[in-house]
């Protein structure tokens, strides 16, 4: 039998082999890591037969667990490479602007290390992959009755991956890359946008840069920016911060800065115990540290922001375990505000 990312679409496969093949054999398995966490999936298993779990279900939870195994084994070595997903419409033309503008931003964030992922379709999907190169390129691809064939600069790549469900698909979007670019699109364009915000905002995903492309001259975007502010803003649905966690720009070059900037002296974030640990690359002064503490203490639930070392639960990210580190007792609320204060950082230090 084909890998799980290799089921080609329209293979049928009775309800009980999915659940006893694909979940029970995994859930079998010796591992030696993270028992915790496998006895915690063989009891769910256990429980969907004591629950008498339909058909339907069964199929929706085996078909899950086996793209996101597969998925995931997929990412694995690479996840100390940066990534940037491509977000665009798959009716794009390649003559057209915005084609070029994600080729050329995939090209340009390719030549700073960074691999692309898209959805493997054409359209802007196809001019992130070729931009980025076959090398340096990621394919998410939804199995549609239409749109289903992977384009031609990611076809028969083993970084492709076949996705029946979007929830599954989606997931792989946000968790595995760093940073997210949007050019012009359609009701799936957006969706995956204001997901991705949606994420962030709420906390529900770390800190990243979302940047949004118009072509030079182009609108798409701007249009969008006027109607956030005009209409979300002003009842009050957003907070005048939150239009700090996304940028909006028509040129390739601040949208590739946007990303780099981003990350020239942050790093990453991890909630350690109750507080959050901010990663940098270089050493925060004492000047710096007072100013954040004076600018920022309004995200402090309690105490102050504090240098930090690596923590002992830190210890499955032994390649971190020496980035300097600040720690606070955030609110978990302004991350709007929380996105200001790792900008104030880069713009001092970066």
């Amino acid at each position: 039998m084909a890998d799980d990312g290799e089921l080609a679409w329209g293979t049928r496969r009775s309800e009980t082999d999915v659940f006893t093949d694909d979940v029970g054999d995994f859930l079998a398995c010796e591992l030696p890591d993270h028992p915790d966490l496998i006895d915690d999936l063989r009891e769910v298993a256990g429980k969907f037969a004591a629950d008498n779990a339909t058909r339907g279900d069964l199929k929706i939870v085996a078909r899950a667990m086996r793209e996101l195994r597969y998925a995931f084994k997929v990412f694995k070595p690479y996840r100390l490479c940066r990534k940037v997903s491509v977000f665009g419409s798959a009716r794009t033309p390649a003559d057209d602007p915005e084609y070029q503008a994600a080729v050329a931003f995939s090209r340009a964030m390719a030549e700073s290390g960074w691999m692309s992922v898209t959805g493997a379709g054409p359209g802007i999907m196809a001019a992130g992959n070729k931009g980025a190169g076959r090398d340096m390129a990621f394919g998410l691809n939804i199995m549609l009755p239409f749109e289903a064939a992977a384009n031609e600069f990611i076809a028969d790549d083993p970084k492709l991956i076949h996705f029946k469900y979007f929830f599954t698909r989606k997931l792989l979007f946000v968790k595995e890359v760093h940073a997210i670019a949007v050019f012009a699109g359609g009701f799936g364009t957006l969706d995956e946008l204001f997901e991705a915000l949606t994420l962030v905002q709420t906390g529900k995903r770390d800190l990243m840069p979302i940047v949004c492309v118009d072509a030079p001259g182009q609108t798409f975007f701007g249009g969008m920016q006027r109607f956030i502010k005009e209409e979300l803003l002003a009842r009050g649905t957003i907070s005048p911060e939150d239009l700090d966690l996304y940028r909006v720009t028509d040129s390739v070059d601040e949208a590739v800065g946007e990303v780099l900037h981003f990350y020239s002296v942050y790093h990453s974030m991890r909630y350690v115990r109750d507080r959050l640990v901010l990663r940098f690359c270089a050493e925060i002064g004492d000047d710096l540290l007072s100013r954040l503490n004076d600018e920022f203490a309004d995200i402090c639930a309690k105490g102050s922001i504090e240098r930090a070392t690596a923590d002992p639960v830190e210890q499955d990210d032994p390649h971190l375990a020496d980035l300097p580190r600040l720690a606070l007792h955030f609110d978990r609320q302004q991350i709007g505000r929380l996105r200001q204060l790792v900008d104030a950082v880069n713009d001092e230090l970066g």
